[in-house]
């Protein structure tokens, strides 16, 4: 019988057995869906009164159906201010971090629900045309459409754009060094006796060098100055140095991956600066479901409202009656799209599929680059930018959980890993 270790562990000591797992702007999400959700119930509350006092109908039906998308906002606020509340909660094994993927899906079903009432409407309508008090209702349309780009705004944070780790969608000019989903250490200030020097892996639209400057202290000089590196396979790399005016650059390029000692040589002493490289998961890995669909649903709304405003135009002014329910089977089919993105999106993580297979494929590589066998991996997203794990490694040689925790701190959206070693 192979005798197994067990090891559970997340980014840092500390939080070693912590389970929380909720988006990095979870609460400026939830304060902003309620936000938006006070205006949408301002808006339904007077149009309802307005259209009582006035005797519209269609000003009464445009209050209600606001009193719809409220309510789906509603979900969406529930669910985080749920989520936060819970996050502690030890009957949630792996945390509450998937309520924004269930609260995105449960409102993927309803915009589709809602896209088929509209393809309903619209079709009869073309059958059995219905009167169309249009001063009643291009000011109404406009009027929603005005809401929901608000609502929009205020869900995107005022305009303010949160971009996560974003090292998934960055790239980089053509002919240069694509990092992907990687990012590295910053810079590394060096003490040395005629002052401080910094080391940095410069790749910005270009193949990856060193570059080493003094801060404080004279200018530095080629021929007394080189890099090694000093991978943790024992391999080793010596690096010259040229001058470039104001700093030093390798004339080698550095081979990937960029994780290994630099043992830098300068006025003949040698300064030990250790470089980390971490790796993210794919952008989706970080996309807060909840809000991307608390965003749909005002998109869809304000798609709705744009097609309805043209068709009315439309239909005022050339006497075509069939653009109103043409522009709501338009509305609907769009509708039905972005729904079924949210539920392929919320389904996927709901079911625990692999977030990333790419990022699956390169831990394996990383685990088996020295000759253990990974025998199984589990990889799911445990919430917004958190992703859990489970490895089990075949090795002939005396490695203990540590080994493999050292390998995969490169991954930085692993959040919660368990390893497992069987002994061969």
């Amino acid at each position: 019988m192979n005798a197994s270790m067990n090891m559970s562990m997340t980014g840092t000591d500390a939080a070693a057995h912590s389970h929380i797992f909720l988006g990095e702007g979870h609460d400026k999400n939830e304060r902003r869906t309620w936000l938006v959700i006070g205006l949408c119930g301002f808006m339904m509350v007077a149009e309802i009164a307005g259209g009582m006092a006035f005797g519209s109908i269609a000003l009464i039906a445009d209050g209600l159906h606001m009193s719809t998308h409220a309510g789906a906002l509603l979900l969406a606020a529930l669910a985080y201010t749920y989520a936060r509340k819970r996050a502690g909660d030890p009957d949630f094994t792996f945390g509450t971090g998937k309520f924004g993927d269930l609260a995105g899906f449960t409102s993927a079903i309803i915009l589709a629900m809602i896209a088929l009432l509209i393809a309903y409407e619209s079709v009869s309508r073309l059958f059995a045309p219905v009167t169309i008090h249009f001063a009643e209702a291009i000011p109404i349309a406009c009027v929603g459409l005005a809401v929901n780009i608000a609502s929009a705004w205020l869900l995107s944070g005022g305009g303010h754009h949160h971009h996560g780790h974003g090292h998934a969608d960055s790239g980089h000019a053509p002919g240069g060094h694509d990092h992907g989903a990687h990012d590295h250490d910053a810079a590394h200030a060096i003490a040395t006796d005629a002052g401080v020097a910094v080391l940095e892996v410069f790749e910005d639209g270009v193949p990856p060098r060193f570059r080493l400057r003094a801060a404080t202290g004279p200018a530095l000089t080629a021929p007394a100055t080189a890099v090694e590196t000093v991978r943790p396979d024992g391999s080793r790399q010596l690096f010259a140095m040229a001058d470039r005016g104001g700093y030093l650059e390798s004339i080698e390029e550095i081979p990937e991956p960029h994780a290994f000692t630099a043992q830098v040589r300068i006025g003949g002493r040698d300064h030990a600066v250790v470089f980390t490289e971490h790796e993210h998961a794919d952008a989706a890995a970080h996309r807060d479901n909840n809000m991307r669909a608390a965003v749909i649903h005002v998109m869809a709304d304000a798609a709705v409202s744009v097609l309805v405003i043209t068709g009315l135009v439309l239909a005022r002014s050339f006497g075509w009656l069939w653009m109103d329910p043409l522009a709501g089977i338009v509305g609907a089919a769009v509708i039905a799209s972005w729904s079924y993105g949210l539920i392929r999106d919320t389904g996927a993580i709901l079911l625990d599929m692999t977030p990333d297979r790419a990022m699956a494929q390169r831990m394996r590589e990383t685990i088996e680059a020295d000759g253990d066998r990974l025998t199984d991996l589990h990889l799911w997203r445990l919430g917004p930018g958190h992703l859990g794990a489970i490895v089990s490694v075949s090795t002939a040689k005396p490695r203990g959980p540590d080994y493999y925790r050292r390998l995969l701190d490169r991954f930085r959206s692993l959040s919660h890993v368990t390893v497992e070693i069987e002994p061969r």
